[in-house]
């Protein structure tokens, strides 16, 4: 019960890692705040189950590569459990759509851009003021941040790279108060991103390569990062962890 009476935020945590991430801390004693920006069906289904397990859990569905969306997040939060952030991770985001430079135009980079980088400067901006000496923020990166991506990939790797420089710099910043900020970088983990943008011969070629031979699991991933925002790394700050089953070492 790492979290027992803590207060935690997951943006995306409606479904896949997130749904996980989600169940992870509430599992563990956090009262957490599962947000959602369209798929408010799956997202019920993960606050169903964290009920059913008896934890404490609030829905909020938040547009949060918006400003409004993003303070409206935090007030959500602060109204129902208290003017205190204990946990945030910033795991909304997206590919999109794979497309090659000639398509890519400035409303599809804006909107890359926006869905996973700006969502955690503002949501790292809203929750902050509410975060005490102790805090935790979680940024979900990605392997494409580290090796570029794969084909049509650009922007979304791109975002990513950038997402690692702003933890670096938040964990800077936010050190002297006792905030650490890290991040996760996923690499192959079976889940409905995958199912939509990496074709089947794909995954299995990538898991063949793989030291470990298979794709990743959600709860893997939800795992380091329940241990990311404990205290079991309470000396961890700044760092992009990679979680890929040996695929690419940084």
């Amino acid at each position: 019960m790492r979290f027992k009476d803590k207060v935690a935020i997951v943006t995306g945590g409606g479904r896949d890692i997130g749904r996980e991430v989600s169940l992870r801390l509430a599992a563990e004693g956090a009262r957490v705040v599962v947000n959602f920006a369209n798929d408010e069906a799956s997202a019920a289904e993960t606050l169903k189950a964290i009920k059913a397990a008896g934890g404490t859990a609030i829905l909020r569905r938040a547009d949060v590569t918006t400003g409004d969306g993003a303070s409206g997040l935090i007030e959500a939060a602060t109204a129902t459990f208290g003017k205190r952030i204990d946990v945030l991770v910033n795991l909304a985001g997206g590919m999109v759509q794979r497309r090659p430079l000639a398509e890519i135009d400035e409303d599809f980079f804006d909107r890359v851009m926006n869905l996973n980088l700006r969502s955690a400067y503002l949501m790292t901006r809203a929750a902050v003021p509410h975060m005490p000496a102790g805090s935790a923020i979680v940024n979900f990166s990605s392997q494409a941040g580290r090796d570029g991506g794969g084909p049509g990939a650009s922007i979304y790797a791109t975002a990513k790279g950038a997402l690692m420089t702003f933890t670096r710099s938040m964990a800077k910043e936010l050190g002297p108060q006792g905030i650490r900020v890290n991040a996760l970088c996923p690499g192959m983990i079976s889940t409905s991103f995958h199912d939509t943008f990496s074709k089947d011969e794909v995954r299995k070629a990538v898991a063949g390569m793989t030291p470990l031979r298979r794709e990743g699991r959600a709860a893997e991933v939800a795992a380091a990062t329940a241990f990311l925002a404990s205290d079991d790394a309470a000396f961890i700050t700044g760092a992009s962890i990679d979680i890929n089953g040996g695929l690419f070492f940084s």
